[in-house]
């Protein structure tokens, strides 16, 4: 923060006043703090104002920590077993071996510390891309901006489920209350007033006209300016206080009266001991993946112990340092060194990818967990549909249809034709786009003045609502809610504006009650004292709103009668009417309430929205995104069931659910149990919800109750389930569902908290995207895993198979040199495994089901496939071994060729360099043949324009991965052919004849690949149509929706 914010009083704001903001009207803090009420500040003055106050951030303590970061790179089984090697080695005088693996060691902690450190800071730059944001009102638009870019003098807008984003003075405030327990320890929510005023001295609990950064909106909503930013605020001068430090050891076990015996002492200490261990060895800290990773390390830890023994016992447990050097070469052998590194990299790299494609990851967990999703329950309004609503219908029941036609500018309510038609939507059969009636010319206001009941109607749509849409120099702009805002707008068509109406007409709002997602209404309490009368003004779901509706107006004589059963039912129809267009269908009532000139906000909600009078109903169209129903296709593809849940009516959600293909088109597909309203769902039991064939792909009406039970539904069913929410009701599903997904955009503080991911662009396609992104990093992550542990396995077995190679001393005599080991297992393989990690996703990634979270990447293939490539390897190794030791040499292995070069050990040396550069190859080419873990190398995309040439456009695809490739093949060399460096550090000698046993060794290897691959693909292909056999013949055996089979 800037200087100013710690010359700070408590209770001023960042730019002194000469009053604390508390003691002063809204107005004339507006003034002073150089604020705009009406179009909020321009984006010239908020860059000014923001380097002059600095981020709106309090300090967070140290952030990124190096330190830590180092101490993870060591304290890491792998690192372990190589340190312990290189005690080893110096404790036997085996110098140059010693000092190697200490390279690789700092090596490997150097490259491991800059790519946690960037993963840190990139994960810290993605938290606080999805920290809590603002609506600020900016040059006369309401933008969603980080609070951390809030500057004082910007106007905000609260409602319920906010987090207040700085220090506010408020402006307006209906029904406004705030949780401030975190400031003041007061337990129960606080009723703002803007009007009020207060002395200077007045303690922060008492100013009811502040409303203070990090409380909670628990009701209503509000207008403000901002006072106070960063440290400033009143939570930043306690900020220190509120940092609590985790507790770092187990608590003990007490009796009632405190006292514990020393065996619980003993208990409590031991668990302690236990968390510092498994945290030091990453066993119980992480993501799941990293976790079993680690378990993982610590179990190849185990084995190279057992392997050494091995190699100890068949050599009688010599103490001959060449006994000991071969013992050290084989516990290597089983370490994949560089796997946290190459793991590091790949999540960085996706964190990266997935914000590209508009997805920001709060949490590690949830980037395996994508990859496993099979539902996705997702809300309508702006998810899959645009968000951009326009008024299209508007049915008055005694007067007729008004109809908006084509517009270009949704937000300008003077372009775009009215039509009217008296007949009621039921009856005109009129299309979307081609609105039948006549045409309306002339001043529309006069119609208004001409027609109570249009003007009734229209005082619902105006002043039941939050919108401002009004016109400026840059033209006609709106901000508010997109449904409130599209109703604002025909209310403007008529001149019949909010403002004006508050203006110049005199009404006055008395209370208010915000839409609630149970009840599904929201009114307002207007008073106007020159007609001498107070109204409610009521709108929200059809149903809901005609049961509290006691009257309605009939007839060409509109006289007002009560409603009756069959004129529910012909309201009814018109609203099935307007819904089976695709619009969103809301109904409009109101009625006089007595108490006119009284400033009582204290009604009852029960009390006011009952005995309404139905004034008509409205049709707002939400056109669906372009993108959305290629993207349901393409989740059906991939074996992901889409379910809508909205708070739509059942009709509407049935058009659009058909549009954008969650639901067939043709209509006499669809059974009862594909759409359901939320009370038809709610009514059945659990057993009920189970014995369904299929569970709904659309809930209409749904409340956040009926979210819930729709997850564990489908957790029964033992799927995956992945969630969209916007709003404080939903946290409880985004909690409970597998992966939360939270709107960046329209989403409440309250649902991003409760999120794992959350999209900054609030489209269903970026849902795909991130799913996407979660298979291929899965599957890169099985095929670093598998490349790695299939070259340990190569390494150890041709190395314990090798014992048998036996000097005249009665020695073992090593195929592989410790360095040479070292030498694959950091330079070989560590490049090209990255470039596995940051390969693009396969072509059929979304073609295929999704994978299975409780295997994890240790699938039954991919465990086969490491055996057998390993066991490949490790076959060809010893036989080029040996066809160069026996086949072509004299079959000697001298004495102490495991040491030092010697004219006996040439042989000897030709064999092992042969063995290390066929082990060499075969890492390299295995890295471009796992691109893909099933299709041939050499037909990777088989109905592309060259697919026999095609392979040669694949490797250069994945440049990092090729060049990690060509960088293997070339620094053999040197490692071959350097004097002093082959055979002293390598123990092995230059080759000349032997390269072609490695070509030849290299032919059969890839040619053994390619015949497993074959394999599988025709067992793959068997078991595909056995399935496909089962299904048909038993058809309750299919899949859900959108499933699809391996």
């Amino acid at each position: 923060m800037a200087g100013t914010a710690e010359k700070n009083v408590p209770g001023q704001a960042s730019k002194p006043l000469s009053l604390p903001p508390h003691a002063l009207s809204h107005q004339a803090v507006s003034t002073e703090i150089g604020a705009n009420t009406k179009d909020g500040l321009t984006r010239g003055e908020v860059q000014r104002r923001l380097e002059e106050y600095g981020r709106n951030e309090l300090d967070d303590g140290p952030g990124v920590q190096p330190l830590k970061i180092l101490v993870r790179q060591v304290a890491n089984a792998m690192t372990l077993v190589l340190i312990m090697a290189m005690v080893v080695s110096f404790g036997i005088r085996s110098w140059i071996e010693g000092g190697l693996i200490g390279a690789v060691i700092a090596l490997n902690i150097t490259i491991g510390f800059i790519q946690e450190f960037n993963a840190e800071k990139t994960m810290a730059s993605l938290r606080s891309l999805s920290s809590p944001t603002a609506a600020a009102v900016r040059d006369g638009k309401t933008e969603v901006v980080p609070t951390a870019e809030l500057v004082p003098g910007d106007m905000v807008e609260l409602k319920t489920g906010d987090t207040v984003p700085a220090d506010v003075r408020l402006l307006e405030a209906v029904n406004f209350e705030t949780d401030e327990a975190l400031l003041t320890g007061e337990s129960l929510p606080v009723q703002k007033d803007s009007e009020a005023t207060f002395d200077v001295d007045t303690g922060a609990g008492d100013r009811i006209n502040v409303a203070f950064s990090s409380t909670t909106v628990t009701r209503g909503r509000a207008r403000g300016i901002v006072f106070a930013t960063g440290m400033a605020t009143e939570i930043g001068s306690i900020s220190t206080a509120l940092r609590v430090g985790e507790r770092k050891t187990r608590p003990v076990k007490r009796r009632a009266d405190g006292s514990a015996k020393l065996h619980r002492h003993a208990q409590a200490w031991g668990l302690t001991t236990g968390d510092f261990i498994g945290h030091f060895l990453g066993i119980n800290v992480g993501t799941p993946l990293q976790r079993r990773l680690s378990k993982l390390a610590l179990a190849l830890l185990g084995t190279a112990v057992v392997c050494a023994v091995i190699v100890l016992a068949a050599n009688g447990f010599s103490s001959n340092t060449e006994v000991i050097i071969y013992a050290v070469a084989t516990g290597l052998s089983m370490i994949p060194a560089s796997l946290i590194v190459v793991l590091t990299v790949t999540v960085a790299a996706g964190t990266k990818r997935m914000v590209e494609r508009h997805v920001i990851v709060r949490s590690l967990d949830s980037l395996e967990a994508l990859g496993a999703v099979t539902d996705i329950c997702s809300d309508k309004t702006g998810t899959l549909t645009q968000g951009r609503m326009l008024a299209k219908r508007a049915w008055i029941p005694a007067e007729g249809t008004y109809s908006v036609g084509p517009t270009p500018e949704p937000f300008n309510p003077t372009l775009g034709s009215l039509y009217h038609d008296r007949r009621p939507p039921s009856e005109s059969g009129d299309k979307l786009e081609a609105p039948s009636g006549e045409e309306i010319h002339g001043t529309l206001v006069d119609l208004v003045k001409h027609s109570p009941l249009l003007e009734a109607f229209l005082d619902v749509a105006s002043l039941a609502n939050l919108a401002h849409v009004h016109e400026s120099e840059a033209g006609w702009m709106a901000r508010g809610d997109p449904t409130e805002i599209a109703i604002q707008v025909f209310a403007s068509r008529f001149d019949w504006n909010r403002e004006s109406l508050v203006r110049e007409d005199g009404w006055k709002p008395v209370a208010e009650f915000p839409f609630d997602s149970n009840v599904k209404r929201m009114s307002v309490v207007f008073d106007r004292e020159a007609a001498g009368k107070r109204m409610v003004f009521t709108k929200g779901a059809v149903e809901r709103v005609l049961d509290s509706c006691k009257l309605i107006h009939l007839g060409e004589d509109q006289l007002q009668t009560s409603i009756t059963d069959e004129m529910r039912r012909t309201v009814l129809e018109n609203m099935e009417a307007l819904a089976a267009q695709g619009l969103r269908v809301l109904a409009l009532a109101s009625r006089d309430i007595p108490g006119n000139g009284h400033a009582d906000k204290s009604y009852d909600r029960d009390e006011i929205e009952r005995e309404l009078t139905f004034q008509g109903l409205l049709g707002i169209f939400d056109p669906p995104r372009v993108e959305s129903a290629d993207a349901v296709k393409k989740c059906h593809q991939a074996g992901v069931s889409v379910h809508m849940l909205t708070g739509d009516h059942p009709g509407t959600a049935r058009a659009v659910a058909a549009q954008v293909g969650i639901i067939p088109s043709n209509p006499n597909t669809i059974t009862s149990a594909m759409v359901m309203t939320a009370g038809q769902f709610d009514k059945l039991s659990d057993d009920a919800v189970d014995e369904l064939p299929v569970l709904p792909l659309v809930i209409a009406r749904c409340s956040p109750n009926t979210k819930v039970r729709m997850i564990e539904a489908l957790h029964r069913r033992r799927r995956f389930v992945a969630m969209t929410g916007d709003g404080v009701n939903d946290s409880p599903s985004l909690k409970r569902a597998d992966v939360g997904i939270a709107m960046g955009q329209t989403g409440s503080d309250v649902a991003k908290d409760a999120s794992d991911i959350v999209l900054t662009d609030d489209n269903f396609a970026s849902i795909l995207n991130a799913v996407e992104e979660g298979r291929r990093m899965s599957d890169n992550i099985q095929k670093f895993v598998l490349h790695l542990l299939a070259t340990n396995i190569a390494q150890a077995c041709t190395l314990l198979i090798g014992l048998v190679f036996k000097d005249a001393s009665g020695l073992s005599v090593f195929p592989l040199a410790p360095v040479e080991i070292l030498w694959v297992i950091m330079i070989t393989s560590g490049l090209p495994d990255m470039g596995l990690g940051v390969e693009a996703a396969a072509p059929d990634i979304m073609g295929r089901p999704a994978q299975s979270l409780r295997k994890g990447i240790f699938t039954t293939e991919v465990i086969v496939d490491t055996v057998v490539y390993g066991f490949w390897m490790a076959a060809l190794c010893l036989a080029s071994f040996a066809i160069v030791l026996f086949g072509f040499g004299d079959g000697k292995l001298g004495v102490d060729c495991n040491n030092r070069y010697s004219a006996e050990c040439d042989t000897v040396f030709r064999a092992r360099a042969t063995t290390f550069v066929c082990l060499t190859w075969f890492a390299l080419l295995l890295a471009w043949e796992l691109v893909n873990m099933r299709r041939s190398f050499f037909r990777m995309r088989p109905g592309g324009a060259r697919p026999w040439t095609q392979w040669t456009r694949d490797v250069w695809r994945n440049q990092f991965l090729f060049w990690g490739v060509v960088a293997g093949f070339v620094t053999i060399f040197p490692a071959l052919y350097a004097p002093v460096i082959s055979r002293v550090v390598f123990k092995h000698e230059g080759i000349s004849w032997e390269w072609g046993v490695v070509f030849v060794e290299a032919v059969m290897f890839v040619g053994g690949v390619e015949a497993w691959l074959w394999a599988k693909r025709c067992f793959f292909r068997r078991q595909a149509r056995g399935d496909s056999s089962a299904d048909d013949a038993n058809p309750s055996a299919l899949p859900e929706s959108g499933e699809a089979t391996v």
